[in-house]
């Protein structure tokens, strides 16, 4: 059986302001340092075998806070290209057409000159290819779009049935013989009852 322990990196300004950051190198926030400390001792309870990372700061500075400094640096665990809507308000885009933003969250619509959630699906299974070894556990410290994507590859969950992937949570899926289930899905710490930020 292989472990899958997903982690979204702490929270950032944007995240706390509700702008979409895609591939936007922001980095954590105070309150998304204090995130992934309590989060850590979750992901130590599973001790991983091996860590992987996407290359942005905010992904890397939460591999670090969890002790996995050593972590191998893999670009395809960045988060979704949002082309023209990076950097934008989340209630901006709502206001300017709200079913166009649900599309997005759908995987149905892909944001001008951005990436679509095929594609997006289709780097993140050839990431998880090396990461499928038998008797291992896997930490992979990532953003929401990618976490997502594993869950509709592995288990078949399309977007919309998923709701967004929290800052400093945990998923956590093991595949035995091919076979994907989910354990956990947006662990954190302590429930606060807030709904999670995009």
């Amino acid at each position: 059986m292989t472990r899958l322990l997903l982690v979204r990196h702490g929270e950032t300004e944007w995240n706390a302001r509700r702008r979409l950051q895609g591939q936007s190198d922001i980095p954590l926030s105070a309150e998304g340092r204090r995130q992934v400390e309590a989060l850590a001792t979750i992901v130590r309870m599973h001790r991983p075998d091996h860590a992987v990372c996407s290359d942005l700061t905010r992904a890397r500075a939460t591999t670090e806070m969890l002790g996995y400094p050593q972590a191998r640096v893999d670009a395809r665990w960045r988060e979704a290209d949002l082309g023209a809507w990076t950097g934008r308000a989340i209630a901006e885009l709502v206001a300017e057409d709200g079913l166009q933003y649900l599309a997005w969250r759908e995987g149905r619509l892909t944001p001008p000159a951005g990436e679509s959630w095929d594609a997006l699906c289709g780097r993140v299974t050839e990431a998880l290819r090396s990461l499928l070894v038998a008797g291992s556990c896997q930490l992979v410290v990532t953003h929401g779009g990618p976490i997502r994507a594993v869950c509709a590859v592995l288990l078949g969950f399309p977007p919309r049935r998923l709701l967004p992937v929290a800052p400093a949570s945990v998923t956590i899926i093991d595949v035995r013989d091919g076979e994907a289930r989910l354990r956990a899905f947006n662990l954190t710490p302590a429930a606060n009852g807030e709904e999670p930020l995009d």
